[in-house]
């Protein structure tokens, strides 16, 4: 039996106690009171009878008349008149009538009164006895409405004790229940604090509580950020923040193999001209303070065009990936722009910050895509400080050449339906965690993939009804055979609310399908939206769908505050996978990546996998699951 169970049973068993005792005690208390009363009367009155009769003829006539004058006005159930010799002389009795009481009151109560006796004299000597008894009915009527008022201001007193009582459990009941929920998230590894109780018993426990959680989620906290920087170390330069010449380049290679919208984009270079001279004028600290600026201004315009990811290639050559971006030219302006304003702000020395930009795609060779960026940048270098050139990549036939053949065929394509990729992402023990599914659209006769065409989905802005027709075609997919099936949500459709609302009602259709649905998003989405990702967890958690997180490991850092959202796995981001088996630096990184994420009740599934040999070691890093071209062959014996 539970605690409030027990409290209202005490709290109902005292009420139940003091009302019963109270109405016994008022009850026989009463009673007693009035069998006192009653007997008082009937001696009072035959004494007074008994002495007008002693003074007056002994007229049986007479004698008769007074006791029927005084039966018919005292309320009398009985009086008897008897000669010394035990002889009845007159006898008058009436009927006890007890009205508007219950029998059952009567026969409880039942009043036990001594009737009045007196002797009547005929001079010296006796006449006779007098015995007198009063009409009870009159009692019974004043006890039992005494004991229905009683009942009525105990019924009375007895809500307003339940109220009370009400009020007192609902105060215990809702800091036990803030106890309860606060410690199942302990036990769910979310460290969330409840505010203290007045009660003094309370407020200790849930202190005590609050002080567990907030040490739980200070260490998970320090321990994240000291992951982050042992990152940050092997990744980034030292000097500007931004990633270093190797992990830029593990960047560039790792999106021209993937197979979303990564694949395609653009990839610009700048340079400080004359560093050399600049360092001299400026003075070191002032050139390393402009080497930071730049590498945050190319940094932000990352930020501001999607996944941008910055890198420092040189001492004076920085670089900058934009996936998704189909045309460099308006990336190209921007670019300038910036780099303008930062060059206005240094009038005390000539700095020339030339750019080149160039388009990538899938299959590109990284060496080949610099080695045009170098020469378009030479170029640019001799032209002027603010020189841009666009170079020019591998030729490539256009699917449309137009926008508006573009969209055309988009939602012609997507009315015809979407088809879905499989990878598996398998467990240590081989075991399906569920299938990757990226989308392909049918365009020229072929199923393209999301590499061709996701550039120019999100340009004409038609991410919604892409992802809706995957999500759509996915749940019937797993309605249909069963298996645990992943797909990939862009910002643009989790920052619509519209079509939030229309992923729900779609759930709420295939509502057990819904189940086995893995939902995830980009990290830099979160990073830079959480409230839309919030309410994406909000609205779907009810469906017992995981959400989850992709290409996680820039600001992983910040991943302990997301654990309260419902976040159920983590894909590490493949650059921290490339090369494990050959640096030490990197198994750290992950095994801490792993540990953390066990701590807050997340699975951590690695991706980029080329290799067994590398899943192998990253399962004894304690990553939960792998996914990448290395495994895909073990599809066959987990599905």
């Amino acid at each position: 039996m539970s605690l409030i169970k027990q409290l209202w049973l005490t709290i109902a068993v005292l009420l139940l106690l003091a009302f019963g005792g109270s109405l016994f005690i008022g009850v026989s208390t009463s009673r007693h009171y009035i069998e006192q009363e009653v007997e008082i009367k009937n001696a009072d009155n035959a004494n007074a009878l008994a002495l007008t009769m002693s003074q007056m003829e002994k007229d049986p006539v007479t004698i008769g008349l007074l006791m029927a004058a005084q039966f018919d006005t005292g309320h009398y159930r009985r009086i008897e008149l008897r000669d010394p010799d035990g002889e009845v002389i007159d006898l008058r009795e009436g009927p006890e009538q007890v009205e508007d009481v219950p029998n059952w009151f009567v026969d409880l109560v039942h009043f036990d009164v001594r009737p009045g006796s007196a002797v009547i004299q005929d001079d010296w000597r006796q006449y006779g006895t007098l015995t007198l008894e009063s009409q009870h009915s009159f009692a019974y009527r004043s006890l039992w409405r005494s004991t229905l008022a009683l009942l009525g201001w105990f019924a009375l007193a007895g809500a307003i004790s339940l109220a009370l009582a009400a009020w007192i459990v609902h105060s215990i009941r809702s800091p036990l229940r803030s106890v309860v929920e606060q410690a199942r998230d302990i036990g769910y590894r979310r460290f969330a604090t409840s505010p203290e109780p007045r009660t003094r018993e309370l407020k200790e426990v849930v202190q005590a509580m609050n002080q567990l959680s907030t040490s739980v989620a200070e260490m998970l906290g320090r321990e994240s950020e000291r992951l982050d920087a042992l990152r940050k170390r092997l990744q980034h330069d030292p000097v500007t923040g931004i990633l270093n010449r190797s992990a830029f380049l593990e960047q560039l290679a790792i999106m021209l193999e993937s197979h979303d919208r990564r694949a395609t984009g653009s990839l610009a270079l700048v340079r400080i001209s004359r560093l050399g001279e600049v360092s001299e004028h400026l003075g070191h600290a002032e050139t390393d303070r402009l080497l930071k600026t730049l590498a945050q201004e190319l940094e932000q315009l990352g930020n501001v065009r999607g996944e941008g990811v910055a890198g420092r290639l040189s001492g004076s050559d920085f670089a900058l990936l934009v996936p998704g971006t189909v045309e460099p030219a308006p990336l190209g302006r921007e670019l300038t722009h910036r780099l303008g304003t930062l060059q206005e702000g240094l009038e005390e020395v000539a700095v020339g910050l030339p750019s080149a930009l160039i388009a990538y795609a899938q299959g590109d060779r990284p060496a080949a895509l610099l080695a045009s960026l170098d020469g378009a940048l030479a170029t640019a270098e001799n032209r002027g400080d603010l020189a841009q050139l666009i170079a020019e990549g591998p030729q490539r036939l256009p699917l449309f050449n137009t926008h508006a053949d573009w969209r055309q065929a988009l939602t012609q394509s997507l009315q015809d339906g979407v088809y879905l990729g499989r990878f598996p992402v398998l467990d240590a023990e081989g075991k399906l965690l569920h299938l990757e599914c990226p989308s392909r659209l049918r365009l020229k006769g072929e199923w393209r993939q999301a590499s061709v065409f996701m550039p120019w989905i999100s340009r004409l802005q038609l991410d919604t009804q892409l992802d809706m027709a995957v999500a759509r075609e996915t749940l019937r997919e797993i309605d249909r055979h069963g298996k645990p099936l992943g797909i990939n949500l862009s910002p643009a459709s989790v920052c619509n609310a519209r079509f939030v609302l229309d992923l729900r009602g779609l759930m709420q259709s295939y509502r057990h399908a819904a189940a086995k649905l893995w939902l995830e998003v980009p990290e830099s989405m979160v990073i830079h939206d959480l409230e839309s990702f919030r309410s994406l967890c909000r609205e779907l958690q009810p469906f017992g769908c995981r959400l989850g997180l992709e290409h996680v490991g820039r600001e992983f850092r910040r991943i302990s505050d997301l654990q309260a959202l419902g976040l159920s796995y983590l894909k590490i981001d493949a650059s921290l996978i490339r090369g494990i088996d050959g640096s030490r630096e990197q198994q750290t990184i992950l095994r801490g990546m792993a540990t953390l994420c066990h701590s807050i009740g997340i699975l951590a599934i690695a991706e980029g996998v080329d290799t067994l040999q590398e899943a192998e070691l990253l399962h004894e890093l304690g990553m939960d699951g792998v996914t990448g071209p290395g495994i895909r062959q073990l599809d066959r014996p987990g599905g």
